[in-house]
């Protein structure tokens, strides 16, 4: 198996200014994300840009990365353009790497390309972890998906699902078995697929959730989903998350 790792970044960020350039230990947020997707089996590893300090600053720590349009309306789009840059088409393999994952384990991102890899009934692989916490379950931020018997996406939700009918019925004071799914938003794609996915329109049920895996489903595709008992760590979002990543980092150093 042989893949690539793709990582969209952009300056724009309403809760936190500058977000792929703040700093980290020593680092570029971007940049210590790219190097945790180095660690992994990907054979190359870009971070697809519009902003030319973020350019500059991959490039100063020897990280490849190019500039896309400025206008994509999602990561997405920005991937779909890099993958014509770098002329990746076919089955050729693309993960897709948040460029605010810093803390992202290099063994997740080869089990969902590896997923992938071995499912030609799909054209995109994601990974989800059990939820043990009530409070995730009901916070709308908390993305959950369902599986068939195939380990095949059925649904992409923010509400709380699989709904228990009876469990709830005093309230949420456990959660229902077998455990409900968190969905982690890192994507393995065929590149021919990611470079016509900008080009299908957005579906109903994407907008209403703003979602948009849903546009996947809503077309009559199919998405692996790999099942890990590890929680990936805290992503950043906010000033507070960052915070909480810098002191991860700096306990480990």
């Amino acid at each position: 198996m042989t893949y690539t790792v793709l990582i969209p970044a952009r300056l724009a960020s309403t809760r936190l200014p500058d977000k792929p350039l703040a700093d980290i230990d020593g680092k570029p947020m971007v940049v210590r994300v790219a190097e945790a997707a180095v660690r992994s089996r990907a054979v190359r590893v870009v971070v697809a840009t519009d902003a030319l300090p973020i350019l500059e600053a991959c490039r100063a720590h020897r990280i490849d990365a190019l500039m896309t349009r400025p206008d994509h309306p999602s990561g997405s789009d920005r991937l779909a353009e890099a993958c014509e840059q770098l002329g990746l088409d076919g089955d050729q393999l693309v993960v897709n790497l948040q460029g605010d994952e810093p803390l992202v384990d290099p063994d997740l991102i080869d089990a969902c390309a590896g997923l992938l890899a071995g499912r030609p009934d799909c054209v995109m692989s994601t990974v989800a972890h059990p939820i043990d916490d009530p409070a995730e379950f009901t916070n709308p931020n908390v993305v959950k998906v369902v599986t068939d018997s195939a380990g095949r996406a059925l649904y992409f939700s923010r509400a709380p699902i699989a709904w228990w009918r009876d469990g709830f019925a005093a309230g949420i004071a456990r959660l229902p078995s077998p455990a409900p799914l968190r969905h982690v938003g890192l994507y393995a794609y065929r590149a021919a697929f990611l470079r016509r996915f900008p080009a299908m329109p957005p579906a109903p049920l994407e907008q209403i959730e703003a979602l948009e895996q849903l546009r996947v489903l809503w077309h009559g595709e199919r998405i692996a989903v790999h099942l890990t008992t590890q929680r990936p760590g805290p992503g950043v979002d906010t000033p507070d998350d960052l915070e909480r990543v810098r002191a991860i980092v700096a306990r480990r150093r």
